[in-house]
């Protein structure tokens, strides 16, 4: 009687929720948008990009497949709601005791009435959750039948090209010395078939066909081509009782804070410094995207071996990019080696192609993990163990002496989670078989309802080697760096928030341009204003100083502190429900070793209109102008589904898009997009086999999308 008489009251509740949203929201449970709004989220979650070498491209389809499949909240796990990295520790933690005590939620808007929920981060989530009070897969049946009756069921095929001709796919021709000049050996046409079916904590199946540009549509068994030059495939299933999880074809791991191995959804430092700081173990994860380096090939499978401890076993055989060479000196080590991985994944030219799957490697691996009733409580075993048909010996190069050598890599770690109260304790640490150690640990807490901080430690020795770990870290590796980490974040009132960090980092060896130890720190600082859910105004100021060698002629190298400031505005609003206006102002100073600083700037003016019910268009005018390459600048920018697009902006001149997007019936949408950067006091663009003529490049793409 006592439960009942709490449904009802919370049904009363949520209708009079209702009652009062109906001015602005025009429907009786949150209208999901067609396509969620990352460009928004993007200028949110990340401080600033600054790197093309970040894969970007792999979270931004992480995030779209939580718009595919959204996390139930009446059925998700506190790491599966922290895997989102928009709920803090305490939001997960009322969420879960409402849920306890309350059963089920019965709207989306019930989340109002849970402490610590604001408008801002419900409208936030609500894309990537849903509310269903029923297990959808209560009653399956046959695995094949639900697969063909589901509606999230799409076909993609996408088209790109650059508009100018370039070198590399001229006619052949021939060098100075009569030498036939190297040319790509495809068309400049990029092409991508992609497939996807899937349902939440049910099943996963899709495949992907890619070719990039200047590559070939070939079919030669001897040299590993069938068509396309890469493929992706992968089946899913989940929730078969203790079977909890099954993945077969190619696929992805993240365990603990992703030492040992981490999927693609890793933000790191950013304007979310608290939230994003902690990972989550999601465990197996079906592997969709295009890039042809950050996935596992094989099976794995999770069972629950009670209702607190799982196991996962994994295992994959796949071939890798990587340059390999012949030993000159008859007493070397190894007669046949490679001197590194190749991460590019293009193979356009004969160099390319010698490269492309030159070493076999075969993982092996498992995890276990203990979680407690409440799920407060976790703890867990991992072990990878690596091997490559043919040894590894990096360049002789002394920031190389401590990397790894040889055919093999065994890593074991531990890592825990712990939450008490409003405080969250978690870690991991492990071990490489050169001896090496990894550890990061770190806390998050909230000293008051409007406060959040957080705290966060890690010690990668200079040889620690992790092939498939990202954990939180200044380097783009976890290898040969200590640091502490403080974040902050404020909300003095409502619609203000203040968000700071302040990073303190060292280097005990030599790394790549730095020729010596060096240490450095990294700050921010973020102010950000919603005077209501369809505007955002915020302005940061970043910091970022960091050793490197000098660009003087000296008998040694001599890192040289190196400081990059920026300074960013952003307004985002929407003065009516069919038109979105989004200005960034964006500026760099650079500065080594105290000399003359070099300035970049951009200027982009966005705006995004909805004429009719099937049609969307987008566009931008941006201006930009740098001193140099050191001040070249990222801006993200919008592009067809299941693309990321964040073009270097380097010179003076103008970047515009115009992007449309149609939906043609029930089954076709169709995306067209046409970018144009036109540089000034510039006669080429470019270099080398991509060098093009002229002050102006255009990129044209289509895409088309089939639902079933």
């Amino acid at each position: 009687m006592k439960r009942g008489l709490q449904t009802s009251v919370r049904a009363t509740a949520t209708v009079c929720l209702l009652l009062l949203l109906a001015g602005t929201t025009q429907a009786q449970d949150y209208p999901r948008p067609p396509v969620p709004d990352l460009d928004r989220l993007t200028q949110e979650l990340f401080a600033e990009i600054q790197s093309d070498q970040v894969p970007y491209e792999d979270l931004y389809e992480t995030l779209l497949l939580y718009y595919q499949t959204p996390l139930n909240l009446n059925a998700a796990t506190r790491d599966e709601l922290r895997s989102l990295l928009l709920l803090s520790e305490t939001q997960i933690t009322h969420l879960l005791d409402h849920r306890q005590l309350n059963g089920p939620l019965l709207s989306l808007y019930e989340l109002q009435s849970i402490e610590g929920f604001d408008v801002r981060t419900i409208y936030r989530v609500a894309p990537f959750v849903s509310v269903l009070n029923a297990d959808p897969n209560a009653a399956r049946g046959n695995l094949w039948q639900r697969i063909r009756q589901e509606e999230n069921n799409a076909l993609f095929l996408r088209y790109e090209r650059t508009v100018q001709g370039r070198p590399g796919y001229g006619p052949a021709d021939t060098t100075r010395t009569g030498r036939p000049a190297t040319r790509y050996l495809g068309s400049p046409d990029k092409l991508l078939l992609r497939y996807r079916v899937s349902r939440s904590r049910d099943f996963s199946l899709g495949f992907t066909a890619e070719k990039d540009a200047g590559e070939q549509l070939t079919w030669d068994p001897t040299t590993r081509r069938y068509g396309a030059d890469f493929y992706s495939a992968h089946l899913v299933v989940q929730e078969r009782g203790r079977l909890k999880t099954l993945a077969l074809g190619d696929y992805q791991l993240q365990f603990g804070q992703g030492l040992l191995l981490s999927s693609g959804f890793v933000v790191g430092k950013g304007a979310e410094t608290i939230t994003t700081l902690r990972r989550s173990s999601v465990g197996v994860r079906p592997y969709a995207s295009v890039l042809e380096n950050s996935f596992f090939r094989g099976a794995a499978a999770t069972v629950a071996l009670t209702p607190t401890v799982r196991v996962t076993a994994f295992g994959s055989r796949r071939r890798v990019d990587a340059s390999r060479q012949q030993a000159r000196d008859s007493l070397a080590d190894f007669s046949e080696f490679t001197s590194g991985l190749l991460l590019s994944g293009l193979h356009r030219t004969p160099t390319e192609l010698a490269n492309r799957a030159a070493l076999q490697e075969t993982v092996l691996g498992g995890h276990a993990q203990y979680t407690s009733p409440g799920g407060d409580l976790q703890a867990g075993l991992t072990a990878v163990n690596t091997r490559f048909d043919k040894p590894l010996q990096r360049r002789d190069e002394l920031y190389n002496k401590y990397e790894l050598r040889g055919d093999h890599n065994l890593a074991l770690g531990a890592h825990y989670s712990y939450v008490w109260r409003n405080l969250l304790l978690f870690g991991e640490t492990a071990r490489s078989s050169g001896g090496g150690l990894g550890t990061v640990n770190g806390l998050l807490a909230s000293l008051a309802p409007t406060v959040d901080v957080s705290v966060l430690h890690r010690a990668y020795a200079r040889d620690f080697h992790t092939l498939y770990g990202n954990a939180f870290g200044e380097n783009s590796r976890n290898i040969n760096e200590s640091g502490l980490y403080l974040g902050l974040k404020v909300r003095p009132m409502s619609g203000w928030e203040v968000s700071a960090y302040y990073d303190r980092f060292r280097f005990p060896w030599l790394r790549y341009r730095a020729g010596a130890p060096g240490a450095g720190h990294d700050w921010l600082l973020r102010l950000t204003f919603s005077p209501g859910k369809t505007s955002l105004l915020y302005a940061q100021l970043r910091q970022r100083t960091k050793p490197y060698d000098a660009d003087t002629l000296r008998p040694a190298p001599l890192p040289v502190p190196t400081r990059r400031r920026s300074l960013l505005l952003y307004y985002d609003s929407s003065p009516l429900p069919a038109l979105s206006l989004r200005t960034r102002v964006q500026g760099t100073e650079y500065r080594e070793d105290g000399g003359p600083a070099r300035h970049g700037y951009v200027l982009a003016q966005d705006v995004t209109v909805q004429p009719l019910r099937r049609l969307r268009l987008s566009a931008r005018y941006a201006l930009f102008d740098t001193d140099d390459y050191d001040t070249r600048q990222y801006v993200f920018e919008q592009d067809v589904l299941y693309a990321f697009s964040v073009p270097v902006l380097s010179g003076r001149g103008t970047r515009t898009y115009v992007l449309a997007q149609l939906d043609l019936n029930r089954h076709l949408t169709l995306w067209l997009r046409y970018a144009d950067t036109h540089y000034r006091h510039q006669t080429t663009i470019g270099s080398g086999l991509d060098e093009i003529q002229g002050n102006r490049r255009s990129d044209v793409k289509a895409q088309l999308r089939y639902r079933f």
